[in-house]
């Protein structure tokens, strides 16, 4: 761990730096990946499957015996809490849609706009050491809300080439439309280019390493959308005198424990918090089954003393991060402050794997600092909004001479008669 008591604001640039691999390494190898799949379609995918995980898969298609089979291997304890998860995600990204409401913006002229689904999405799911089947929950839920007709979803298999039956049992509960088995910058290169078996989407959703989010952003090459450039997790604790080390301890850990490539970053302003969460990171961590992976993030990590929560509050929104945790008493007075997070937790009891699984809140968020660009996902995301304008004889009557002395002004000709040839009509 890396270990800061009371750094000068001249280096915070450096506090706040993100662990990056060499980005020429990474475009050269996404560029082999899209080409080798553009060519050789499902069997680049098998290929691929056998050379980064290890898989042995004769089809990339599961099949609905497969899904059927992994229902009866979850738990009903799990199915129920899957299914709480579910609905309270529903409930609040239902929240999200907006009625249809027209503006008469001159006497005649109507304006208003109108959400349409984008058709075909595809999502994501990291496999591997940690088979995130609650982001199918945070991916499939809003996209059949949105109303999206066909949802593609790609995730690694494991080495016997079967996907997490919790992964398949949340699928089919979500409504996806089709599963593959195919991860990582591949998967990507896949659902952008389409395959003898996976159809080309019109968007990509979903988080992952250094190598999948370079992945959506060369997909965009081909004219497909992503949702953000979602990478490897991260989060930032602020934590005052009444802040429980413990508490803190564990939520940073519960980042660490993604991926040695994930971040965490503790600041608070009492010597006794600070203390007491580095011991109790040391001691927790004894105990994860994930510790050496946790123990890697640990060593890109930063624990900082500082002076004042509203200095931590601008270290905070310099380093934008993907979670913040506010463990703070009077976190009310400090929510106007923070500019840049992708989500918020308040409070000593609002652990941020709260988020992750079952408060209804998304959790495919920005990282890597975009949270000063980026929203998380959210039913926005899965519709495209389309304007409309209707204007009678009476709004081209009002408005015709201010459109026809702007576009003479422009020197668009056409433009102006475009109008004047109807207000002649008049």
């Amino acid at each position: 761990m890396k270990i800061y008591k009371y750094p000068t604001q001249d280096n915070w640039k450096n506090l706040v730096k993100r662990p990056v691999l060499e980005q020429k390494e990474i475009s050269g190898l996404i560029a082999e990946i899209f080409a080798e799949v553009g060519e050789n379609g499902d069997q680049a995918l098998i290929e691929f499957n056998t050379k980064f995980d290890k898989a042995d898969t004769q089809s990339i298609s599961v099949t609905k015996d497969e899904i059927e089979s992994a229902e009866k291997q979850i738990k009903d304890e799990l199915k129920q809490a899957i299914q709480q998860a579910k609905e309270n995600i529903e409930k609040f990204h239902a929240s999200q849609k907006q009625e249809v409401e027209k503006i008469e913006t001159t006497k005649g002229v109507v304006c208003w706009r109108e959400t349409r689904a984008i058709e075909k999405v595809g999502i994501y799911i990291p496999g591997g050491t940690a088979p995130l089947f609650s982001t199918v929950l945070m991916l499939a839920v809003p996209a059949n809300l949105a109303g999206c007709k066909e949802v593609i979803l790609c995730t690694p298999p494991d080495k016997e080439g079967n996907i997490n039956p919790a992964i398949l049992y949340t699928a089919k509960l979500c409504g996806v439309s089709r599963i593959f088995k195919t991860g990582g910058a591949q998967a990507v290169a896949a659902m952008t280019l389409g395959t003898e078996s996976v159809p080309k989407v019109s968007k990509i959703f979903g988080p992952g390493n250094q190598f999948v989010v370079a992945a959506k952003e060369y997909a965009q090459r081909y004219g497909v959308a992503i949702d953000m450039p979602a990478g490897p997790s991260e989060v930032l604790v602020i934590a005052d005198e009444k802040a429980v080390p413990e508490f803190c301890a564990a939520d940073l850990l519960s980042q660490a424990e993604h991926g040695s490539d994930s971040q965490v970053m503790f600041i608070t302003t009492d010597v006794k918090v600070f203390d007491e969460t580095i011991a109790s990171v040391e001691q927790q961590i004894k105990d994860l089954p994930r510790n050496e992976m946790a123990g890697l993030a640990l060593k890109n990590s930063s624990f900082i003393l500082i002076n004042t929560l509203e200095e931590a509050m601008d270290l905070s929104n310099l380093y934008a991060p993907e979670h913040l945790i506010l463990a703070i008493e009077n976190f009310e007075k400090y929510i106007p402050k923070i500019q840049n997070a992708g989500s918020v937790f308040l409070g000593k009891y609002s652990c941020e794997s709260a988020g992750d699984y079952a408060s209804g809140t998304n959790h495919t968020l920005p990282t890597n600092a975009y949270a000063r660009n980026y929203s998380g996902v959210s039913l926005d995301s899965f519709v495209k909004k389309i304007t409309f304008q209707h204007l009678s004889k009476e709004g081209l009557q009002n408005l015709g001479r201010t459109i026809e002395i702007m576009a003479e002004a422009e020197g668009l000709s056409a433009h102006k008669n475009a109008v004047s040839i109807r207000l002649k009509s008049l």
